[in-house]
């Protein structure tokens, strides 16, 4: 059995914060604001997990929109004196989409990274980029970039002991209502998912799984299809460009959602320990 994790730090961009998992939706909120997302979700999975403890504290700094070398320079070093044993570290998603970024590099960054954390006595979870294969044109020409990243992450993982989240593999996670209305970010059922397989990497009781075979989607009728996209590309892929064009990200001004280490009650909602 995995170590017992009684503090627990989440840092990285808008995957981590929990975009488009809207806590008012749900039956159980998070300590903060907002959004509730996998991270939140685990936390509250690892007060009854025996690869938790009941006492859990819990700080989530992942901010939308940051880039690699933002969540290191800002989240990191933050995350490190909270004096955590276990930090989620999920950057690099938003490099992969810009065409001129070093995927060797940026590797090199999250290894240093990885170092920093596993000499403070840190346990690190890691998690694979999404496979791109079935999402939008945009998303689908860095397929291979990503793919590329993912070989680093594992060989980083390896190499210092990390937990990894194979998020590229888990193949259930691609069917369409694992994702929100901008194909871009997860829906609560896809976060959910996500946050049982990272429960069970962490534990190691994480199925294996035989295929890399995509979940069918329905087909659609060519006019439908194409209001779809022309409605998908006015509300979600034009902003997105607009903010590019304007050097501008989605996190701008944006403060953690969870920026101190805080109790944590079950998933059930009740405090485990009280009767």
């Amino acid at each position: 059995m995995a170590a017992r994790f009684s503090r627990y730090v989440a840092i990285g961009d808008s995957f981590t914060e929990g975009l488009m998992d809207f806590a008012a939706d749900s039956e159980h909120t998070d300590p903060g604001d907002g959004f509730r997302g996998w991270a939140d979700r685990l936390a509250e999975q690892l007060v009854t997990s025996p690869a938790g403890s009941p006492d859990l504290a819990y700080a989530n700094l992942a901010i939308r929109g940051r880039l690699a070398d933002q969540v290191l320079t800002e989240q990191l070093p933050r995350a490190l004196e909270l004096a955590p044993d276990l930090v989620s570290i999920v950057a690099g998603g938003n490099d992969c989409l810009r065409p001129y970024t070093d995927i060797d590099a940026l590797a090199g960054e999250i290894e240093s990274a990885v170092v920093r954390l596993r000499e403070a006595g840190v346990e690190v979870l890691m998690a694979t980029g999404y496979d791109t294969e079935t999402a939008s044109p945009l998303l689908r020409a860095v397929r291979s970039r990503v793919a590329i990243f993912n070989s680093h992450l594992w060989t980083i993982a390896q190499r210092h002991g990390c937990h990894m989240l194979d998020l590229w593999g888990l193949r259930d996670l691609y069917s369409s209502e694992m994702w929100a209305d901008d194909r871009i970010h997860l829906s609560a059922l896809g976060h959910e998912l996500v946050s049982r397989q990272a429960l069970a990497t962490l534990e190691g009781t994480a199925a294996t799984r035989r295929g890399f075979a995509m979940p069918e989607r329905p087909g659609r009728p060519v006019r439908q299809a194409v209001a779809e996209e022309t409605t998908w590309v006015r509300t979600h892929l034009a902003p997105w460009v607009s903010r590019r064009l304007r050097g501008v990200s989605s996190g701008d001004g944006l403060e953690p959602k969870l920026p101190t280490l805080t109790r944590v009650r079950g998933a059930d909602g009740q405090d485990p320990g009280q009767d």
